[in-house]
């Protein structure tokens, strides 16, 4: 296995399949596990955190889910698998999925969120950032993608 810092990162979490914010970076994370290349600090997560929530809200096992991120296909692929083995949002249901997800962290203080993000800023060096103001702003600037 490559040492950490040579492994990639997942996809960004802004980045939507079918208009779902989320699921493409969670199916980044599987292919990158079952190919050994998934940095260390997010195997904790797995199945877990926003990925629970996102395999919850698809009605789809976590498991099952990476059994047929294995098998293969496209996000597109997937997704519509998901929605014929467990749930199909209605676009409703998708606004109100990628507002929750796209404000996580902000103002989050009674479930301990807004705790767990500084946290994880503290931890990456990022304390300082007061502009990183939900989980998906951490994302972006931890893993590189903007400044």
């Amino acid at each position: 296995m490559q040492p950490t810092d040579q492994l990639p990162f997942p996809r960004s979490a802004y980045d939507r399949t079918a208009g779902i914010v989320y699921f493409a970076r969670m199916l980044d994370k599987i292919r990158l596990q079952s190919a050994g290349k998934l940095r260390a600090d997010y195997h904790a997560n797995l199945g877990a955190g926003f990925d629970g929530r996102c395999s919850r809200f698809l009605g789809i096992q976590y498991a099952t889910l990476c059994k047929r991120v294995q098998a293969g296909g496209s996000d597109e692929e997937i997704l519509q698998w998901c929605f014929e083995q467990g749930t199909r949002p209605t676009d409703e249901q998708v606004l109100i999925w990628n507002k929750f997800m796209l404000k996580r962290g902000w103002r989050d203080e009674d479930d301990g969120s807004t705790q767990e993000l500084e946290r994880y800023k503290k931890a990456s060096n990022l304390a300082h950032r007061n502009d990183l103001l939900t989980f998906f702003d951490y994302y972006e600037v931890d893993e590189g993608r903007k400044p």
